[in-house]
């Protein structure tokens, strides 16, 4: 058995063995996920909520109006004539000033992107899933459309003066100002590089999460048959376990995913194993499996770790030559690592209702995600006693509490950190001191 692949579900096994139902699955991205990934819907439902909120506050204005007149009420036409008189002014400098204003916060958020890049571009999806961003787009488009939509819509009811609509106006407003607050506030806090690897280390830990151990074989011996890709390449982004289970469970069959999870799939490239039962057909396989063009943290956790390594590997480039952010990363790295030392890696199997494995899936193995974590930052990072003092700090750490069966791949680098500062440092002081453990690498 290979070296950290032990404990996990792909031990060989004879048969379908029967095993009791999970308690969860990993779910396929619910459209909820979906639009938190997209920066188009918020501020186009902004638009739309402006708008009908305008034609609301507009005949709200006019039935007052007609109301003061039908009763003869001069005291509130007078009321209603002043200061809607002065709101309509307010409003039409707030639909000149709110475009200028959006401008403004587009600018802000090209200048974070920009920095954020400098991390790795990679890290960008975390703006465009930004909450509080799309909220504020969202909310100044709202504003805006607004104020348009009530200066325009009075040419119908020109003797109705925007009573209600002036008061809606000034509170949207004072909502966007606040707002604006908050927005750079968080913007502010998401250019911090800290904040950035915190956030990944906390999305690829609730990915993690999902990796709890399932009973379980995998089928013998080789596939009946092949169901290959055809169509566009891309990166395979998400897999419906659920649809696949069902599609298995109708063929009476056992379906292996070939590609792993943010694996490039091209024209022609296996998609799924099939073992026993009848074949299903390649349509309704292929839309179990979504494409993109990069991937996503939704199924992949080492996506999370590859985050941490581009950091880190950018911040040992000479050309920012920023130790200290490659230490704070492999801080995160480091806590990965004994998440995932005992947990179950290589293959995982997903069972129907019944209990019968229906589908499996390729995961990492413990040495994949171990080369993933420290092969980049040992390489680019040995002439850096700070750094490699980190990770033998970490490896020791990790081999204390490893199963014998995963501590293989850990000696292995430590064996060619070993090798790498030698070849770093002349045989002397310097040599052991940037072997000697240290959590904080140089304090």
């Amino acid at each position: 058995m290979a070296d950290g692949d032990a404990g996990s579900s792909d031990t060989a096994g004879t048969g379908w063995r029967s095993v009791p139902a999970p308690p969860r699955r990993r779910p396929f991205p619910s459209i909820r996920e979906r639009l938190r990934d997209s920066f188009l819907f918020a501020p186009l439902l902004g638009l739309v909520v402006g708008y009908f909120l305008a034609t609301a506050t507009l005949t709200a204005d006019q039935e007052l109006y007609d109301e003061a007149v039908r009763t003869e009420d001069n005291r509130l036409l007078e009321f209603i004539d002043n200061v809607g008189g002065a709101g309509s002014a307010v409003i039409g400098t707030i639909s000149s000033a709110m475009l200028t204003f959006v401008g403004v916060v587009f600018s802000i958020t090209l200048v974070a992107l920009q920095m954020a890049s400098g991390f790795t571009p990679r890290v960008i999806r975390l703006y465009v899933r930004s909450r509080v961003a799309k909220a504020a787009f969202a909310l100044f488009l709202c504003t805006f459309l607004f104020s348009l939509r009530v200066q325009k819509g009075r040419v119908t009811a020109e003797e109705a003066q925007p009573f209600v609509s002036s008061f809606v106006a000034m509170g949207l407003v004072i909502a966007s100002l606040v707002l604006f607050v908050v927005y750079v506030h968080t913007t502010l806090r998401m250019m911090r590089v800290t904040y950035v690897i915190a956030t990944v280390a906390g999305e690829t830990a609730l990915q993690l999460w999902y990796l709890e151990r399932r009973d379980g074989h995998p089928p013998d011996g080789p596939p009946t048959a092949v169901v290959p890709y055809h169509g566009l390449g891309g990166v395979l982004r998400y897999v419906d376990v659920n649809r696949l289970t069902r599609i298995a469970r109708g063929h009476d069959t056992v379906l292996r995913i070939v590609p792993r999870v943010g694996d490039f799939v091209a024209d022609g490239t296996p998609l799924v194993e099939v073992y026993g039962g009848t074949a299903p057909d390649a349509g309704p396989v292929a839309r179990a499996l979504r494409l993109g063009t990069e991937r996503s943290m939704h199924q992949d956790f080492a996506y999370g770790f590859r985050q941490l390594s581009d950091i880190a590997a950018r911040a040992l480039s000479p050309a920012v030559n920023d130790p200290t952010t490659a230490v704070h990363a492999f801080d995160r790295i480091h806590m990965l690592l004994g998440m995932a030392v005992k947990l179950p890696l290589g293959t995982r199997v997903h069972v129907d209702r019944k209990g019968r494995v229906r589908v499996v899936e390729a995961v990492p193995t413990w040495a994949d995600v171990v080369d993933l974590a420290y092969t980049e930052t040992r390489l680019y990072g040995a002439g850096a006693p700070q750094v490699t003092r980190r990770l033998v700090a970490s490896l020791d750490d990790l081999l204390l509490i490893a199963p014998e069966d995963r501590a293989g791949p850990l000696r292995r680098q430590r064996e060619l950190l070993h090798n790498a500062v030698r070849a770093s440092y002349p045989d002397g002081p310097e040599r052991e001191f940037a072997l000697e453990p240290d959590r904080q690498g140089i304090g």
